[in-house]
């Protein structure tokens, strides 16, 4: 199995290039892990207080959990990725089954940021992507999708989003063996990325599958 972790900012462009990639593969072959849906269940606290926690730094994230998975995968068995709602702030019960393939895709804002992790990885790569765009799909997407209003979702960026981009996420791109600008709107080096992934795994035994 070839592990592939892909990283970048809040609103990169990692879904595009993570879905390009999958595209370029035939059915069956890729599987993605996504590092949302690891997040530590906040339950326990009130919703004001979920709303209010920093999504954006290691510790809000199970790592520990998403390192079990991986090996379970890399040894040919299948795991219950967990699911997490990103309006309740929690933990779901549902859970998804991930059978093992013969490419895995990790990916999430801080997938590089764990050492632990970043040693299951074959090739890592970091997606690079200019700030005033990232704000706008982040304020598109928080508001479509999470229902938040304008001013909320631009407090949260002032006071955590932004600061935790410089501090824990931006400083993994000196993990990353590619790096890929523009984010989702670079089809030529996904293009490239996707053809060095499919050169690897010609020579890579397919087991496990």
């Amino acid at each position: 199995m070839l592990v592939i972790g892909i990283a970048g900012g809040t609103g990169s462009g990692k879904t595009t290039v993570v879905n390009k990639i999958a595209e370029s593969f035939t059915e069956g072959e890729v599987a993605i892990l996504t590092q949302d849906a690891y997040y530590f269940d906040n339950s326990h606290l009130s919703l004001e207080e979920r709303r209010k926690k920093n999504f954006d730094r290691p510790d809000a994230i199970e790592f520990k959990l998403m390192v079990e998975h991986i090996k379970a995968l890399k040894e040919g068995k299948t795991i219950l990725q967990p699911t997490y709602s990103f309006i309740t702030c929690t933990r779901q019960e549902e859970t998804i089954p991930v059978e093992p393939r013969h490419v895995l895709i990790v990916e999430g804002i801080l997938c590089l940021a764990d050492e632990n992790l970043r040693r299951l990885m074959d090739v890592k790569v970091y997606v690079d992507c200019s700030s005033d765009v990232r704000l706008t799909r982040v304020i598109r997407r928080d508001i479509m999708e999470r229902g938040r209003d304008v001013e909320t979702v631009l407090d949260r960026y002032e006071k955590t989003v932004r600061p935790s981009h410089l501090q824990f996420i931006e400083p993994t791109k000196n993990f990353a063996d590619i790096i890929i600008p523009q984010g989702g709107l670079n089809h030529k080096a996904i293009e490239i990325l996707t053809n060095y992934i499919k050169q690897i795994l010609k020579k890579t035994p397919k087991t496990h599958v």
